[in-house]
């Protein structure tokens, strides 16, 4: 792709959810791998690497304005647009100024041979395999810029949500090998990684496809040495089975207590008309399963306000409910009106200012749940695991229950863990306690 007199910089962005991240420093290595280099701050890219979102309209005008300030900023750079705004829209996103390359979710890790071919002929290319056609599954364990590592063990999903269009954009459940996926989380260790996430569009369905199950996997990957941390991103409330939880708490060596789980609603008629998989009488019991057993455990929660059919009994219903669960955050969305989804055709349309005062009471209430947890973990001591700053003076790291500390920068510690005594609700110099490695 390049010669001698002329090393090609990319410059890579990504939107959405942590399944892009990894498909994006996977495609990073891929490119490096033909000598196109990431290109450092403040340098020009000749290539742009754009992962879109399409999980809501915010997401896919969040996508056009990213492209077309990029087309300004680099006007003599290639434009290249994947991930799921790419998917559902190709024609559209292929009018967007400067953009060069469009490929689709099935294309996405074919990124480098795409460019190969535009730097050729310089030829305009899209393409875009129909989501329900897709049956391949590309696995991509990569770390890009950052400390931790995103392990890709499934896409797709066969839920159809009323309300989503993730199977139109990502395609059907698929999963990769356990033992393929072992060994990759082995190289992230030999490369001396510490911590992994579990990522996928609908995890608790990996094995689906080939006879394999997700407990399997997760306690197949605990015994991988050299890995002391694995958080699993993202799991619906029917699949994380009781038998999981236990695990966690009682046998694995290296899950941290961490567990974030779409609730969407707190009203049965809604999850009903959303097409979800379970009713709030199973969403309590997974919390209060999981608080039995690992107390101190944090548990992010997705919820929808202004859905198609969330009345003002039925949001009342959801409200009260959220507020009801022992629950660390709640992750809140404005619904979304999506194109080809089923909930347009549904009543009960919910006005925007109506929405946005849902959402504020919901943020409200997570704060107030956030805060109240943060404060029961002052004075405890977790152990931390301190990542690479992005500049400035301060450093960061997670403890084993995803609260954020930050301490001055101190260069050995990174990618190492410590023990510290957490002094604040909003630390910023923690007690380091040990800063040794921690068996």
């Amino acid at each position: 792709m390049t010669d001698n007199s002329q090393i090609l910089k990319a410059a890579y962005f990504t939107l959405g959810c942590k399944l892009n991240f990894a498909e994006t420093s996977t495609i990073g290595k891929m490119l490096a791998g033909r000598g196109i280099m990431r290109a450092a701050k403040g340098e020009t890219p000749d290539i742009c690497v754009v992962n879109t979102c399409s999980v809501t309209e915010v997401a896919d005008k969040k996508g056009r304005r990213l492209i077309r300030s990029l087309a300004a900023r680099y006007p003599s750079a290639a434009i290249a647009v994947t991930g799921c705004y790419a998917q559902l829209k190709p024609e559209e996103v292929a009018q967007l100024p400067g953009v060069d390359i469009v490929i689709g979710s099935n294309e996405k890790l074919k990124m480098a041979e795409y460019i190969d071919s535009w730097m050729t002929d310089r030829r305009k290319r899209v393409e875009v395999t129909p989501a329900l056609k897709i049956t391949e599954f590309s696995p991509s364990c990569e770390k890009g810029d950052r400390t931790r590592y995103f392990l890709k063990v499934q896409d797709g999903c066969d839920y159809f949500c009323t309300y989503c269009t993730i199977p139109f954009a990502r395609g059907r459940s698929r999963s990769g090998n356990i033992a393929d996926l072992v060994k990759m989380a082995s190289e992230a260790a030999a490369q001396g990684g510490k911590e992994i996430v579990i990522t996928g569009v609908n995890i608790g369905e990996f094995g689906k496809d080939n006879a394999q199950s997700l407990f399997d996997l997760l306690r197949a990957l605990d015994d991988v040495a050299g890995i002391e941390r694995f958080r699993i991103s993202s799991i619906e409330p029917n699949l994380l089975t009781e038998e999981i939880i236990e695990w966690t708490a009682n046998e694995a060596r290296a899950f941290m207590p961490h567990f974030h789980i779409p609730l969407q609603s707190g009203s049965d008629k809604v999850l009903r008309l959303m097409n979800r998989r379970y009713d709030t009488s199973l969403f309590r019991s997974r919390i209060e399963t999981i608080k039995e057993f690992i107390p101190d455990a944090f548990i992010g929660v997705d919820i929808i306000a202004g859905a198609r059919g969330e009345t003002p009994e039925e949001w009342e219903k959801s409200l009260d409910f959220a507020g009801s669960l022992d629950v660390t955050r709640y992750h809140v969305f404005p619904y979304s009106e999506r194109p080809g989804t089923k909930a347009l055709l549904l009543g009960d349309a919910v006005t925007q200012e109506e929405k946005h005062r849902r959402v504020a009471l919901l943020t409200e209430l997570s704060d107030r749940k956030t805060s109240a947890f943060m404060e029961k973990a002052l004075g405890s001591v977790r152990p931390v695991l301190w990542e690479q700053p992005s500049g400035g003076e301060m450093m960061h790291g997670l403890t084993d229950n995803y609260l954020r500390v930050e301490a001055p920068y101190i260069p050995e510690l990174i990618n190492t863990i410590s023990r510290v005594r957490l002094d604040s609700i909003h630390t910023t110099e923690p007690e380091i306690i040990n800063a040794s490695h921690i068996e």
